[in-house]
């Protein structure tokens, strides 16, 4: 009989990067990037905080979602504040796991949960409408370029 472990190290396939946003101030407009460095301290040009939280993640998956809390068709990517928006990989699956960004190299520490923001960005219910759906901080292993469409891979994964 198939471990535990051995199902939940295995994934069916890489992830890619898909949206890559930076916050070059605290409360300004996220600026939409096609590729970025992610330094020790986070992705430059951004106002990110360095340790656990010098990266955010989105699941892109999950705007569908959101936006149908929200009652909405769709919802733009910046509206979540996070940094990279990441498809075809479950980040939750992830946590404290090291994986591979493009170059870079970023653990998953924990849960970006919503802020006040989401109620300005969204309206009534914006707040409850991210909850659970937040996405994740991270925080850097080996700073390096990310692009849209680099994979992102779980390291010692153990995919076939």
């Amino acid at each position: 009989m198939e471990r535990l472990k051995d199902m939940i190290d295995r994934h069916a396939q890489p992830g890619r990067v898909v949206w890559i946003g930076l916050r070059p101030e605290r409360r300004m407009e996220i600026v939409p990037r096609e590729a970025a460095l992610l330094g020790v301290s986070g992705l430059e040009g951004d106002h990110a905080r360095p340790g656990k939280r010098a990266l955010t993640l989105f699941q892109a998956e999950h705007l569908a979602a959101v936006a149908s809390y929200l009652g909405r068709e769709a919802i733009a990517p910046e509206a979540l504040r996070r940094n990279l928006h990441v498809a075809g990989l479950n980040l939750a699956s992830l946590r404290d796991r090291e994986i591979a960004l493009g170059e870079a190299v970023v653990r998953l520490t924990t849960i970006c949960a919503p802020c006040s923001r989401m109620e300005e960005a969204f309206g009534p219910g914006g707040y409850a409408a991210i909850r659970g759906h937040g996405g994740w901080c991270a925080e850097v292993v080996e700073p390096g370029r990310i692009a849209l469409g680099d994979p992102v891979r779980p390291l010692g994964d153990q995919s076939a």
